[in-house]
This record gives structure tokens, sequence and C-alpha cells, in this order.
């Protein structure tokens, strides 16, 4: 239980801006903790060759999952609708993705149903779309995707491939309020192998120790992530509007002290996707952008954006896997519906 404000903040900074808000999913996961247990962080390699690896996550709009928060009967519902399907019950959890709420739930979900949690997940990010996740880059068929709601109901797709799986799975999601939880992926350890990106959760604890105690925690932050200020200043004009299980928008940080007279746009779904200064774009998707409050360098999610914060933009470079062909035609700009040509971030943007 320790470690639940560490792994918090550093899902947080990875999310991203998305993913839900980490606090609903620290205050689950500290609770699943007192009421089942301690939850075992297993890697791939302890795992048997035929064990079940069951990816869980939120799906749909961060703003809505503050009001509509996830049960207990959901994690239960999907490993029941997974035992019916493969004739056995699920070996371990993974988070779908380590960015926001949806890289600290799955402790939660895991303690429910007393398995261990795998060190690794499907982006090393958060990414607002379902087969914008590592196994769908790796070629694995997107057949099958549970979901369970909070009024109960349990959805089985079997989509034809990853963008079919998106769209069916999104019109289940708004169907249920613009919120509920999913399982898909669903493999073996085996298939897992070189599918999964790996030591994400590890990860994530080391980002969020890393400002425990600092004298400069942005500084200390900064030097874990290996990351780019893009800008320090305070939020001037937001825009967010809520509509097909995404939170859309713009966000504008103005730059003050040293940054004064500068001006960067953040364009938001679920995430912060381009960031944009006089025309020049100064970072971009698949690579990891995160608003972070200036003083305690905690990441600030894109549905608590508010104007007056003092905040700083941070940007460094995405998995490797993100940037191969198939990863960019995923994740990168053109996906989004940017007309970029992607460019990575160490190339756009200096200190």
């Amino acid at each position: 239980m320790n470690d639940i404000p560490a792994l918090a903040r550093g899902c947080a900074v990875l999310g991203t801006g998305g993913g839900g808000d980490v606090r609903t999913g620290s205050l689950a996961a500290m609770r699943a903790i007192r009421e089942y247990g301690a939850v075992p962080l297993v890697k791939l390699a302890d795992l048997a060759e035929d064990a079940l690896v069951v990816p869980l996550s939120g799906i749909g709009a961060p703003t809505v999952s503050h009001e509509m928060i996830h049960g207990e009967d959901e994690p239960a519902r999907i490993a029941e609708e997974v035992e019916r399907i493969f004739g056995r019950p699920p070996t371990a959890i993974m988070s779908s993705e380590i960015g926001g709420s949806n890289g600290v739930a799955p402790v939660a979900w895991a303690a429910q149903l007393g398995l261990p949690l795998l060190d690794a997940d499907g982006m090393g990010r958060a990414f607002p779309e379902v087969q914008m996740v590592s196994m769908y880059v790796a070629g694995l068929p997107a057949d099958l995707v549970i979901m369970s709601d909070v009024a109960g109901n349990v959805v089985t797709i079997r989509p034809v491939d990853g963008l079919w799986s998106e769209r069916l799975a999104r019109a289940v999601c708004v169907a249920a309020g613009s919120h509920a939880l999913m399982a898909d992926y669903v493999l073996t350890a085996a298939r897992a192998g070189g599918a999964v990106i790996e030591g994400t959760v590890t990860r994530a604890l080391e980002i969020g120790r890393s400002t425990e105690g600092a004298a400069d925690p942005l500084a200390a932050l900064r030097a874990r992530l290996g990351a780019f200020r893009l800008v320090t200043g305070k939020l001037t004009d937001v825009e967010r509007r809520t509509t097909g299980g995404f939170v859309r928008g713009t966000a504008v940080v103005e730059g003050t002290g040293d940054d004064r007279g500068r001006r960067l746009s953040l364009e938001l779904q679920n995430e912060n996707l381009v960031a944009v200064e006089d025309g020049r774009v100064r970072a971009m998707v698949p690579d990891l952008i995160t608003v972070v409050d200036t003083e305690t360098a905690a990441a600030v999610q894109t549905e608590s954006l508010r104007y007056g914060q003092r905040v700083t933009v941070l940007a460094w470079p995405c998995d490797p896997l993100w940037r191969t062909r198939k990863g960019l035609a995923t994740a990168g700009p053109r996906a989004f519906g940017y007309d970029l040509d992607y460019v990575p971030v160490e190339e756009l943007t200096h200190d």
C-alpha cells in the first residue's frame, strides 16, 4: 500500500493528461489492498507460457469517470466471461495503459480478483483509442473485447480488426454513459512476449519516487524522464468538450519569468497530442507531452486544467515501438487527423 502514492504520481505523469484522474484509482487501490491483501508484481518471465493475461482499462471520457466510478462487480464479471470463453480463469492482470488512473486502478482490480499484476502495459503512456496498443502494433489479432459497466451489463465483441474494436467498443461505451471497464487482447504469456511493453509499472514507481523529498521537484522529474521543458507559465485559456466518449479541446499557456512573451497551445483528445508555439510544432504524438505544476511537479490531467494555474509543459521521447512505421500509422499525428509528418521531440525542441 505504501507504493500507491508513488505509483499514482508516476502514472499521472505518463498519462500525458489522460487515462483518468489518479486520485480515484489510488483510493480504489488502497481500499482493495486493505480488504483483499497485497498485490504481487510479477514479470512476464515469472509466468507459465499458457498463463492467461487479462489487460484491463477504463474506457471513456475522463471527465465522466469522476462521477461514474467503477464498482467491484465489473472486474469479476469480466473475469467470469474470460473463464467462460477460454475454459480457465485468468492468471494475471495487466494495465492496458500505464498512464493515469488506468495505471493505478489495475492494482485494485487485481486485489479484488486475488491475482498478481504484470509489470507491463500496452502503451508505455496513455492513448485515447482502443487500437492504440502495442499488441495491435505487434500484429496480434484484435478478435475479442469484453466490456462491463456500472449497470451490470456485460458485452462481448468479436471485431474483425483493431479499428473495428475501437468503433464498436466506443459505441458500447457511449451507450453506457461514456464510461466502462474493458478487457481486450486477452493473451497467453507466450504471446505477450514482444507484444507488450515490459517494466512500465516499475518505471512509473521510479518516476513517482523521483520527486519525493526533492529540493527542486521539477528538476528531479525532468532528470528522471530525460524531458525537454517547452514552457513555464500560466494557463490563460482552456476549452473542453465531452463528445463521442472523448474529452476534446485546447489549452493555452502564456509564458512567465524567462518565458514571458511566449505562448504555447496544446491540442487535446483525452491526452495532450500536439504542442504548438507561434505556428511551430514543438512536440507531437506519439512522444509524451505532460503539464505539471511548476512548484510540485505533480501532473495535471486535462480535465483538471484551470485558468490561472502555474504550470510547466514537459515533453520526452516515446517507447521506440511507437516510432516504427506501424506505430506511427497507429498513434502518430495523422492517426488523430493532424496534417503533420512525425518529427521526434528531440529534433523539434531544446531548452
